[in-house]
């Protein structure tokens, strides 16, 4: 395993390249307060091709920032980087890395060739609506995972007409027929509203990834 630093503004990014390989880039995405595997997991053995895996903001080998700022969108374009680096690729999120790659998908569908939502930790993200917000000062330790990233993240609102959103723009924009697979189990209400839409796949992860392999 091999880790190359990305910049994403001020803060550097801990992409892990797993493992090599012939063709499109499978591109890993932990859950909240988890890190990225530094082995190719038993899931992704028959991929056949190079194998990546992201730390997020605060996690990880990726930088601290001072005073927390979380917010899926600030994890979205960490994700956003990492794929500017490896130009496509099918990509597997895990907990509140899935919802990040069900963002990823709609935000850049060009590049996007499948994602894959599982459980994991953060998979159900805050309340769909506005709520008080909520102001704490936490230990600035610089460590990982940030206790400002469990605290904000966990917390994140979750709309159901936003992530539904993004389905349709991946739909629109990837040329698949079903850009998004759910694989979770746990199914919070904006993946349940996932599910609802044309385009949204549900299959077990390894049937999942044989299907986007072939894409």
């Amino acid at each position: 395993m091999t880790v190359e630093m990305l910049t994403h503004n001020r803060v550097q990014l801990a992409l892990h390249h797993l493992r090599e390989g012939e063709g499109r880039a499978l591109l890993l995405l932990h859950g909240l307060g988890e890190r990225s595997p530094e082995a190719v997991p038993d899931f992704a053995a028959d991929w056949p091709g190079p194998v990546y895996a992201l730390d997020f903001t605060g996690h990880g080998r990726s930088d601290v920032p001072a005073g927390g700022g979380y917010s899926a969108e600030i994890l979205l374009a960490d994700a956003d980087v990492a794929l500017g680096r490896l130009g496509e690729a099918t990509v597997v999120g895990r907990g509140l890395g899935a919802y990040v790659a069900l963002l990823l998908a709609g935000a850049r569908p060009a590049q996007v060739r499948g994602a894959v939502l599982c459980d994991g930790p953060g998979l159900w993200g805050g309340p769909s609506g506005p709520t008080s917000s909520t102001f704490v000062v936490l230990p600035d330790s610089r460590q990982t995972p940030d206790p400002y990233a469990l605290f904000e993240l966990a917390r994140d609102l979750r709309p159901r007409d936003y992530a539904t959103l993004f389905v349709r723009l991946a739909l629109q924009g990837s040329g698949l027929d079903e850009p998004i697979n759910v694989s979770a189990v746990v199914r919070p209400t904006w993946l349940e509203a996932v599910l609802d839409e044309v385009g949204v796949a549900s299959a077990p992860l390894d049937e999942a990834l044989a299907v986007y392999a072939r894409v």
